[in-house]
């Protein structure tokens, strides 16, 4: 664990954080995104004929124990590069993007979202990272001319997500709330930072639409519900955090006094949660649950008035010093996705 983090506790400077941890989640990310085995495949079977390896089925995001840690651990390569945070690490991402990122391979990928049977295919934590990787590659390309060849090479596959999305959200009627992949807030929270980078109005707008027929008239949100079993998102907080991009100043301020939690469920999100096993997937999850909540509560900040504000800068460090160290090092049912959250919470 880096030594900045283990000080005594007080405010995190997240751009320090970054900084330290970044050259070791670029080195996880990076063996990552080519560890074929072990796979949780999304695949549906309808002949045998579709029984092939993962490299086959995604020649892209075949990596990272499933095709959505795939995805997002290469937006994680992107952001370190881009913010300058993966260290000695930076040389090797220019090669590995080469790699992955070609006409063939990601022609590849939209063979398989052609097929009838993927039509529900990671739907939509999957299409919203996907979006975000590009998003981040567009952002990338305006600083660094090298990635225009990777954002160039990407923007079939990202405008095949976000035709999904236009016609999945007018047949959309009801929100999914869990927090796990299918959340609905999570989804347009990263479907809209790719709408505004791509500068796709009709997408922003679906999203801003369905936003606010989702959410809009949320009262007393059940704090003390969450969290679930094997949530690694707050449903509360990442509706809290989309309607904060969606409202501006006294509009939000109206709304989060109607949804926020009266004091003592309030409680639930402020305090870090336990995870009994790490070497579980699914109870893994829950440290991605307090790296989450630090990047719901570190968005929501700027709207937050005081006592509020001061409780939340607190409470994003306690989350922080519960989980980040385990996205630097553990079992793989963590390591191949914690690093993009604990990237999340730290560079938002």
């Amino acid at each position: 664990m880096p030594e900045l983090f283990a000080r005594p506790f007080g405010p995190p400077d997240r751009h320090a954080l970054l900084a330290a941890n970044g050259p070791t989640f670029a080195r996880i990310a990076l063996a990552n995104i080519v560890r074929e085995y072990p796979n949780k495949l999304d695949h549906v079977l309808t002949s045998p004929d579709d029984l092939q390896p993962p490299r086959q089925l995604h020649p892209v995001f075949y990596g990272s124990f499933d095709w959505h840690s795939a995805v997002h651990m290469h937006w994680l390569l992107a952001r370190l590069l881009r913010r300058g945070a993966a260290g000695e690490a930076a040389s090797a991402i220019p090669n590995a993007f080469d790699t992955q990122f070609t006409p063939d391979r990601i022609a590849g990928e939209i063979s398989y979202l052609n097929r009838p049977s993927a039509r529900t295919f990671e739907r939509t934590y999957g299409w919203a990272w996907l979006l975000k990787l590009q998003a981040e590659l567009i952002a990338l390309a305006s600083e660094q001319p090298e990635a225009e060849r990777w954002r160039d090479v990407l923007q079939p596959l990202a405008d095949a997500f976000a035709q999904r999305y236009l016609d999945f959200l007018p047949l959309a009627t009801f929100p999914i709330r869990a927090g796990i992949h299918a959340n609905s807030a999570f989804g347009l929270l990263l479907a809209l930072d790719y709408a505004g980078a791509h500068q796709d109005l009709r997408l922003r707008q679906a999203l801003i639409v369905k936003g606010h027929e989702w959410f809009g008239r949320d009262r007393r949100y059940p704090a003390a519900y969450e969290p679930g079993g094997d949530d690694f998102l707050s449903g509360g907080l990442c509706e809290a955090a989309l309607m904060c991009r969606l409202l501006d100043g006294c509009d939000f301020a109206d709304w989060w006094e109607q949804f926020c939690p009266p004091p003592l469920q309030l409680a639930a999100w402020l305090a870090p949660v336990p995870v009994s096993d790490r070497s579980d997937p699914k109870l893994a999850h829950l440290d991605g649950l307090n790296l989450a909540r630090a990047w719901c509560w570190r968005l929501l900040l700027p709207s937050l008035t005081s006592p509020l504000r001061e409780t939340a800068e607190g409470t994003i460090e306690a989350h922080l010093q519960a989980a980040l160290p385990h996205a630097l090092a553990g079992d793989y049912a963590g390591t191949h996705w914690l690093a993009s959250f604990a990237a999340l919470a730290l560079s938002e």
